[in-house]
């Protein structure tokens, strides 16, 4: 008898779901991509001659105008500062707290938890006026203090929610083993939640460090010293009144992106090991 080759309706399924994969992963690169060539070119390639194709001539030039003309790296430490501060602010702040509204048992342990949880919900333009009267009050406002607070501030509450969403998923016999052993709560804290929750602190780090790296609305509102100005400001200067090298512009937002390309490739295992982590614990 001869044999007769089944048909696969799976194997038609992957090739599906794997072409739209590879179609999804191009739109979502090809920005990028066309980022770096809108950054090779002249005002007439962009516009007129060759907007969406490879560049004819790289205009490296126009990285040496963003970085020397535009004050680039001036704006670039100063991002480069605020997003590290912000990360590490952030982190050292919403960890215990998660950890106190996670494992402890406390008095108004759920009030506070509530109202960590409803600061997720305000708008950050309804507290723009405030926060402005607020920085100038305390006088910090054009300093490094007057943007860092606030986007601890603004970036606690989700930070917390996630954090305590994964300490629920640890196992309490883990902590209750430490105890037994004459571990006191720093130590269980320092030596066994910590490690577990290594790729929550990467994954919240990179979110913190994007949301410091790219704001614009409040830096604009509480900078104006030119020398503490952040990337996102600086990049109002390439705009000139009757024209603009949006070549060099380019350039510079190439170069402002290169900090977060660098962080998520470097912490991606990270990014895919938190979303298993609380599973991973369990089992």
């Amino acid at each position: 008898m001869a044999n007769r080759k089944k048909s696969d309706p799976n194997g038609k399924q992957n090739i599906f779901f794997k072409v739209f994969l590879w179609f999804y992963a191009f739109i979502s690169v090809y920005p990028l991509i066309w980022m770096i060539f809108y950054s090779l070119k002249n005002n007439d390639e962009i516009f007129v001659t060759n907007t969406f194709g490879f560049p004819t001539h790289f205009r490296i030039e126009n990285y040496i105008t963003a970085w020397n003309k535009f004050n680039v790296p001036q704006y670039f430490c100063n991002s480069v500062v605020v997003s590290v501060c912000t990360v590490v602010g952030t982190i050292i702040l919403a960890l215990p707290l998660a950890y106190a509204l996670a494992r402890m048992e406390w008095k108004f342990k759920n009030i506070a938890r509530i109202y960590i949880t409803v600061g997720m919900f305000i708008p950050v333009q309804a507290l723009m006026v405030p926060l402005f009267m607020i920085v100038k009050f305390l006088g910090i406002n054009n300093t490094y203090a007057g943007l860092i607070i606030p986007y601890i501030a603004f970036n606690l509450s989700f930070s917390t929610i996630v954090f305590y969403g994964f300490l629920r998923n640890i196992p309490v016999e883990l902590e209750e083993a430490a105890c037994m052993d004459g571990a006191s709560i720093y130590r269980t804290f320092y030596s066994i939640i910590i490690p577990i929750i290594k790729p929550a602190i990467s994954t919240i780090g990179i979110f913190v460090f994007l949301s410091a790296w790219n704001e614009f609305p409040i830096a604009l509102m509480l900078i104006s010293d030119e020398a503490l100005k952040t990337l996102p400001l600086g990049l109002l200067f390439f705009q000139g009144q009757f024209t603009t090298n949006w070549g060099a512009m380019g350039a510079a937002m190439t170069i402002a992106s290169i900090p977060t390309v660098i962080l998520y490739a470097l912490f991606s295992e990270q990014v895919e090991r938190a979303m298993t982590v609380g599973s991973a614990v369990k089992g």
